[in-house]
């Protein structure tokens, strides 16, 4: 599918959800006259506010051009609309590790594709550049597994880790891996794990 047709058919999407829950609000006007604080705070009680930061997430994937934000709003919304919805409690319980299973299979294909073959693997203990990257992921491995830890451990700072890591993807073109090196970098940091 063309990226032209793909961004056509995801604003498509993105409008209609939008006048779905603008309709939700007029209607409430419409049967309630008197639009005091006590109608204001019922009416947002009907809005779904994490609907909205999915297709804000949704607009910011379509218009940076950035498909993995994209991809994962516009599931997460066609999860949240239909009768998938039963289904969140096992993908917050295991989409982060299937996650890494798939990162995982993608990192190793090219060795077992043989596009990296065993003598270059074994090269790379030799070249400095090589073991600096040994050393590289070492880090990187550790920090991710005290991520997992603080993730688990203080769900209070999940919201701000997701947030930071959705607009580095989105606005910097960054990868989102980020969560769980950015979680180890802040156990580091405030001396958690």
């Amino acid at each position: 599918m063309s990226w032209r047709i793909y961004k056509s058919l995801s604003i498509k999407a993105f409008s209609s959800v939008i006048k779905m829950n603008l309709t939700k609000v007029s209607d409430y006007l419409r049967y309630n006259s008197t639009f005091f604080p006590a109608n204001v705070s019922r009416m947002f009680s009907q809005f779904d506010v994490n609907l909205l930061v999915l297709l804000v997430l949704l607009g910011c994937g379509i218009f940076s051009q950035n498909t993995a934000v994209t991809i994962a709003a516009a599931c997460l919304i066609l999860v949240k609309l239909t009768p998938l919805n039963q289904f969140f409690p096992y993908i917050q319980n295991h989409g982060l590790n299937i996650g890494i299973i798939i990162l995982t299979i993608g990192v190793l294909a090219p060795i077992a594709s043989g596009k990296i073959s065993g003598e270059s693997i074994l090269k790379s203990f030799i070249s400095i550049k090589s073991l600096a990257a040994i050393a590289v992921g070492l880090l990187v491995a550790w920090l991710g597994g005290r991520g997992v830890k603080l993730m688990s451990n203080q769900p209070d700072v999940v919201a701000g880790l997701l947030i930071g890591t959705v607009a580095g993807v989105a606005l910097l073109r960054g990868v989102p891996v980020g969560p769980l090196i950015a979680a180890g970098i802040l156990s580091l940091l405030i001396g958690k794990s």
